[in-house]
C-alpha cells in the first residue's frame, strides 16, 4: 500500500527589484499643480519593480494619489538595457536610479510642462 504524498512545494525564487526608466504622460486634473496654461505634462520617472510591469503600475498609483492623470507610460528599460541601447546616461541619473531601489520607490526626476 502506498500513500499519496504530495511533493514539498520549492520556495519562489524571488526575483530581484530593477529600476525602470518610464517616460509618464499626464493629462490635466484639478489640483495637479501643474503650470496654469500648461495642457499636459512629460514626466521622466525611475521606478523599481521586478519588471517592467510592475514598475508601470507602482508608478501609475503614485501619480494617481498626486492627483496627477496619467494618460500614457512608455518603459525606456533598465540602465542595463538603456546602456546596450547607446544611451548617455549622467552620474546624476544614475545616483537616483540607485536611490529609486535603495528606498523601492518612484522618483520623479524631470517634469516637462506641455502647451498648446
Amino acid at each position: 500500500m502506498s500513500e499519496d504524498v504530495k511533493p514539498a512545494k520549492e520556495p519562489k525564487e524571488k526575483r530581484p527589484q530593477q529600476v525602470y526608466t518610464l517616460v509618464v504622460e499626464v493629462g490635466r486634473k484639478e489640483g495637479d499643480g501643474l503650470p496654469a496654461k500648461a495642457t499636459g505634462a512629460a514626466l521622466m520617472c525611475y521606478s523599481s519593480g521586478v519588471d517592467e510591469a510592475e514598475a508601470v503600475r507602482e508608478t501609475v498609483a503614485i501619480l494617481k494619489e498626486a492627483d496627477l492623470s496619467p494618460l500614457e507610460v512608455q518603459g525606456l528599460g533598465t540602465l542595463e538595457e538603456r546602456q546596450k541601447a547607446g544611451d548617455e546616461i549622467g552620474e546624476e541619473e544614475i545616483e537616483l536610479m540607485e536611490r529609486a531601489l535603495e528606498e523601492n520607490s518612484v522618483i520623479v526626476a524631470q517634469m516637462t510642462p506641455f502647451y498648446d
